[in-house]
Formats: structure tokens, sequence, C-alpha cells
């Protein structure tokens, strides 16, 4: 029965001969079969593993991209939004006027260009211009054609009344359309410009930066404000006029050649030829674990080879005999075509890869050179000549 009570045996142990009767009730045996059958239905889920079912539909027969409709907005830009109906909608540019502040500040009729049914432009003034001629140019701009009219009449006054073709030419109210005009074409004529800018554009340093940029070296341009201070924009048109004096009056040039001697004797002391380069010899010094001792020379120097070599012994007395003002000269020399070929990447003329003028020094030295050409003047930009 269901209440019965169920004895195993089938648990002994041979070795003392010993039974044992487990008792279970009929509950307990139902939750253990229970566990022990198989499920009635498994389900699994599957979800990476599954591999979409794709549908292509065949297209009726003679089916052309021309049956596809355009949306109502068409084809490109989305649909734009209604344009409000309040909304102020400006005309084309027809004309252009200046202001005539000569009197009740009304709109110039004279000083005005409009375009003609033609495609020309009509000026208040001069008439009609073509549209070959102002096709380049903004209509505003035509608007100031008078008073830029006045400044090239008043430059050409200027240049034949001076019968000279270039020079320094001073602008004042180089911001108004005359002196703008006239700036333009001195600079472009070649003349050097100095430009002040007017007082109504007083404080305006976007301005003057604008005025600047229509002047050519070594012309400028400068406030109204600065040119108040007579002293300093005469002393500024003057530099402009006739550049800066670079005269040394006290020229020497055992002075330049003993302070370089000077200079390479300290070079070479700080920088010994034991160095394995022109570093610091606190570099050097190994700070580090004792296991790593044996390979750091080998390793410092192997990484200090791309650096300038260190000096070579410098024998003071020959360079104190052997080495004077031409060779010194000649050192210069050297020095200008290598910097100028490290500068340009140019390595036909120099080994931009190792320059060490100790070296230099210390085999002119032994072995004075000579050339044949001037080298005062050697094409390099801010060469001098120690010489002169």
């Amino acid at each position: 029965t269901v209440c019965g009570i169920l004895s195993l045996f089938h648990l002994f142990q041979p070795h003392h001969h010993q039974v044992i009767m487990l008792t279970i009730s009929s509950a307990v045996l139902a939750r253990a079969l229970s566990r022990s059958r198989p499920a009635a239905t498994k389900t699994t889920l599957r979800s990476m593993g599954m591999r979409p079912r794709e549908v292509v539909d065949e297209l009726p027969p003679n089916f052309t991209m021309d049956h596809i409709k355009p949306p109502p907005h068409g084809l490109g830009n989305p649909l734009e939004a209604d344009e409000e109906p309040m909304a102020y909608k400006r005309n084309p540019v027809t004309s252009a006027h200046a202001i005539d502040l000569r009197g009740d500040g009304r709109v110039s009729v004279m000083d005005s260009a409009a375009f003609g049914p033609s495609g020309s432009v009509v000026h208040g003034r001069f008439g009609e211009i073509s549209a070959s001629a102002a096709q380049t140019i903004p209509l505003e701009y035509l608007a100031l054609l008078r008073p830029a009219s006045e400044g090239a009449a008043a430059l050409r006054e200027i240049t034949e009344a001076s019968k000279a073709s270039t020079g320094t030419l001073l602008v004042y109210g180089a911001s108004r359309p005359a002196g703008m005009a006239a700036v333009q074409l001195a600079s472009t004529s070649g003349n050097a410009v100095v430009a002040v800018v007017d007082g109504q554009h007083s404080g305006n340093d976007e301005m003057v930066d604008i005025i600047k940029g229509l002047t050519a070296e070594p012309g400028t341009a400068v406030a109204e404000e600065y040119a108040i201070c007579k002293a300093n924009f005469r002393d500024l048109v003057e530099l402009t006029m006739n550049g800066e004096d670079y005269t040394i009056t006290d020229f020497d040039s055992e002075k330049f050649l003993s302070d370089f001697k000077k200079n390479l004797l300290d070079y070479a002391e700080y920088f010994p030829h034991d160095l394995p380069a022109a570093v610091d010899s606190e570099q050097l010094k190994f700070i580090g674990k004792e296991k790593d001792r044996e390979h750091f020379r080998a390793n410092m120097d192997a990484y200090l080879s791309q650096f300038t070599p260190s000096s070579p012994p410098i024998d003071q007395a020959k360079v104190d005999a052997n080495f004077d003002i031409e060779q010194y000269e000649i050192f210069k020399k050297k020095f200008g075509i290598q910097t100028t070929a490290v500068i340009s990447g140019d390595d036909s003329k120099a080994n931009i890869d190792y320059f060490n003028p100790p070296e230099i020094v210390s085999n002119m030295s032994k072995q004075p050179e000579t050339v044949e050409e001037d080298l005062a003047t050697g094409g390099y930009p801010f060469e001098f000549s120690v010489k002169k």
C-alpha cells in the first residue's frame, strides 16, 4: 500500500556481517522518483545561432524605376518649412550710394553707382562704366570712385613734381577712400608708404592692421595718435626713408677674434676629448643597480654618439700663432655654409650629419688655409665681415 513501509536490505557490509535497514516513507520516495524521471518536454532557446531568412520579393514584369514616383517635397533636400508671411524679403542690390556728410547726411546722387540694362554700371558723376571694367569690382566700391580718383590724381601730381620714379610717401587720412586709394597705388608703384589712419578710426587696431596690409615693406601704418608724438613719428618716417644705420663706429676686429678664442678654449675645457659627446659629464655618472654597471658605459657611448662630438685637444699656442683674422673669416664662411645646409637639408655642399667646429679650428691652427675670393660678401642672410 501507499502508506506501507518499504524495507531495503541492499546496503550490506560483509566485513562486519551486519545488515542496515532503511525505512523511507512513501512521500519521500515519490519526490525522489519524480526528480529522477526525464522531463516530458524539453525546450531549447536559440538566439545567436538563429539564421534569419531573407525573403526577396520578385519585381512584377515590365517594372522600371520610372514607376517609382518622387515624394511631394521632391528628391534631395527635405521638406522645407513654409516661409513666414510677415518676413522681410530683401530684393537684389541694384544701386549703391555714398552719404553726403557735407550737407544734412542725405544719400548722394552724384556719388552713386547702379546697374544698367545691358549689364554695365552707370555712375552718377562719371557716366557709364563698361561691364568688362566693373565685373570684378563690388558695386559699393564703385560708389566711392570720386574720392578714389582724387587720391590717384594727388599721387600723380606728387610724382610729377618730385621728378623721381619712387620715394617715400606720407599719407594722412589713409583709412578714408581717397587716402586708401593713394596708399594702394603708391605701394604698387614701388614707393615706401607711411600711412596715418584717420582720427575717426581712433582706437580701432583692426583698421590699422588693414591699412598696414595695403603697404609693402618698408612701409607701415600708424594711428593718428602716434603721429601726434612728433619726435617718434619723425624718427619713424626717417627710418622708412633712409633705413636703419648699422654702422659700428668702434669696430674692433681683434676684439672679435680674442672673444672667439676665449670661447673656444672654454668650450674645449668644458667638453674635453675624453667625453663621448658634447654633454655634461654628470650624464656619465652611473646611478642604478649594480648588475647594470658592466654595460652602462658601452650603452651610454652608443646613445651619445648621435650628439655633437666633444672638442679635440686644442693647442693654445698654435691657435694664438696661426689662427688670425683671415682664418677666422674662413671659419665663419664654413659655419655659414654648414648652417644653411642644415636648415635647407641640402647635403651637396656640406655634411649635415657631422660638424665639429673645434675640430675645424684645431686643423686650421695646425695648417692654415687660404682662399682667393673675398669672403666679406658671401650671399648669406645677415652675414657680416669681421674685418670691416
